[in-house]
């Protein structure tokens, strides 16, 4: 019985320590020089020049909308038959609400991947293996978020 428990007792060791080195080795596929970066996607976007110069044109769009709006509010009160001029006007407005929306949506997704081009190259140039979103980050990697702010300007 005892010699039963003695190799029962060896051959659980056997087991962690070969379990103990392959995960040693799963572990050394991570280089020692192993960089990870992070950068604050937020405040990337809100310097970029491209983002600020897109929302003043999106803004000078909404007010040129409304001002149709208002001549369009004007012309139907002007008229006695308002059912069919209204059914007009609204398709005529959401064909231009839409346009707008598809416009704006094409130009974010523009900058969007610029940006993230940037990243991936001021990434590649300083060495970096990784880089994620700094609100996804407890803890750790180099904060590169200025030197992406300058180059997206």
């Amino acid at each position: 019985m005892n010699k039963q428990k003695i190799t029962t007792l060896t051959i659980a060791i056997a087991a962690f320590a070969i379990g103990l080195g392959f995960n040693n080795f799963a572990m050394s596929d991570i280089p020692v020089n192993y960089k990870v970066a992070v950068v604050d996607i937020n405040a990337v976007v809100s310097k970029s020049a491209q983002v600020q110069a897109l929302k003043k044109e999106q803004q000078t769009k909404m007010k040129e909308l409304q001002k149709w709006l208002e001549t369009v509010r004007a012309d139907v009160q002007k008229q006695s038959s308002k059912d069919k001029l209204i059914k007009k006007y609204d398709a005529e407005f959401a064909k231009k609400q839409e346009a707008i929306k598809k416009n704006y949506a094409t130009k974010l997704q523009a900058i969007d991947k610029s940006i993230s081009e940037t990243i991936a190259t001021e990434a590649k140039a300083k060495n970096y293996n990784l880089v994620l979103s700094k609100g996804m980050v407890l803890y750790g990697g180099d904060d590169i978020t200025a030197s992406i702010s300058k180059v997206v300007k």
